[in-house]
């Protein structure tokens, strides 16, 4: 199987230096990162979630796909190199080999994701206090449906609010 990186050979190359933020939360940028060589950190807030050595890793997917901004910020621990897609949404769209590949990571995140998920509801499904909701909580967000939404309302049509 040809990885993520094999299909970006004349993209965009940019080199970044310790430290710098290629993504900040809460931001819509419209931009993905495809790390080169290098290490990244992916922080909520202030505490680390994860970092990433591996060539391939693609950072700004989410953010991309789901049209909204960033759920955290993306920045380098160490000189890294980076394929950088700008207008990434209209590049999938016209990319079906890296979007197909970019499938088959995010398939395989949430795959990861719902097994630790029935190991919890295991966990905690005969417990009566508080902990006890977790197997609710859990199947809320597995059976939650993409709502559309408009700012506003018929009371105040102000979409600025």
């Amino acid at each position: 199987m040809r990885t993520i990186l094999s299909y970006c050979q004349g993209l965009p190359e940019r080199t970044f230096g310790p430290g710098e933020v290629l993504l900040v939360e809460k931001e819509k940028q419209g931009i993905l990162y495809i790390l080169i060589e290098g290490e990244i950190e992916v922080l909520k807030g202030d505490l680390q979630i994860t970092t990433a050595s591996e060539p391939g890793a693609i950072f700004g997917e989410m953010s991309v796909l789901l049209d909204m901004p960033h759920t955290a910020t993306v920045k380098t621990l160490t000189p890294s190199r980076m394929h950088v897609v700008e207008r990434a949404a209209e590049f999938l769209k016209s990319h079906t080999d890296i979007t197909y590949q970019l499938a088959q990571l995010l398939a395989q995140r949430l795959y990861s994701v719902t097994t630790y998920l029935v190991d919890l509801k295991k966990q905690f499904e005969d417990r009566q206090d508080h902990l006890g909701m977790v197997d609710e909580v859990l199947e809320t967000l597995v059976h939650q449906q993409i709502e559309e939404c408009s700012p506003g309302s018929d009371r105040d049509p102000n979409t600025t609010i």
